[in-house]
């Protein structure tokens, strides 16, 4: 299958009052497991990678990029490659610069630890630049924060200043605080479906909901029926992979080959981004 783009997934899951899931790469076995999932449940997925991903990788993402490309143009489901809070403007330059040759299809431009002003003036300068590339672009609010705080309890998007906000920088798609929180390890985060609803009702653009491993699955439904896009998930696919990894391991402690345990590790992490998608995309 070829490589899709992340504008034509998120409108057509828009289209049928749904959402894309957009799932964290960190290795070659992430990348595989997302497809498998997603072809498992006949769902489109986007493949994203993190600032703090790339930075694993020795600040290159061409190597890891180039595989997620690889899986997804061989795999049995619409995906879409993605940079995901790109922070650094050094990369989201050459992001811009090389998104045809590296095939990736949006950029989430996060200028979100400057103030409203700054922000504004540095994602509207990169939409406009990378809407020329033909990626589709996505954000987040300053005052909202950055991964640390943009999501924390109790933090929410103000819907008068996300409209104020979209309308002033031209993006395609908003990170929007609305109850979930990074990295969390239990199900437990409460999302507010009406305030999802209006602003939703006043940015016209489509919302994207960061933190969904925390999210229980009657969550994540009632936040894409009040209008979120875009769903990301990350943990979830770790807290599966590690353990799955680590029961492998004590099954076989004098195991020296990797494979079997980086196998199950995968299965683990595809049986969850099945379940994910047919939650979000279903």
């Amino acid at each position: 299958m070829t490589l899709s783009s992340t504008a034509e997934l998120v409108a057509g899951a828009a289209a049928r009052g749904r959402a894309v899931p957009a799932f964290n790469v960190i290795t070659l076995e992430h990348a595989e497991a997302i497809a498998e999932g997603a072809a498992r449940a006949g769902a489109s997925a986007i493949l994203q990678l993190s600032e703090n991903a790339i930075r694993f990788h020795g600040g290159d993402p061409r190597p890891i990029l180039a595989a997620a490309r690889a899986v997804a143009e061989s795999a049995g489901a619409p995906l879409a490659l993605h940079l995901d809070h790109i922070e650094d403007a050094a990369l989201i330059d050459l992001a811009i610069a090389e998104a045809s040759a590296w095939g990736l299809g949006s950029l989430m431009v996060d200028a979100s630890r400057l103030d409203y002003r700054e922000n504004v003036a540095a994602t509207a300068d990169a939409v406009h630049r990378a809407h020329a590339a033909g990626l589709w672009v996505e954000a987040e609010l300053g005052e909202i924060g950055g991964k640390d705080g943009a999501h924390a309890p109790g933090v929410r998007t103000d819907p008068d200043e996300a409209a104020a906000f979209a309308s002033e920088n031209g993006v395609d798609g908003l990170a929007v605080a609305v109850g979930s929180s990074h990295a969390m390890v239990e199900r437990t985060a409460g999302v507010d479906a009406e305030l999802v609803a209006r602003i939703a009702a006043r940015t016209h653009v489509p919302l994207v909901l960061h933190g969904s491993s925390g999210v229980d699955d009657d969550g994540i439904r009632a936040a894409v029926a009040a209008g979120i896009r875009k769903v990301n998930v990350g943990t979830a696919l770790n807290l599966a992979g590690t353990a799955a990894l680590r029961a492998e391991l004590a099954r076989h402690p004098d195991a020296v080959d990797p494979r079997a345990s980086t196998a199950a590790s995968r299965a683990a992490m595809a049986d969850v981004v099945e379940h994910f998608c047919r939650v979000i995309a279903g």
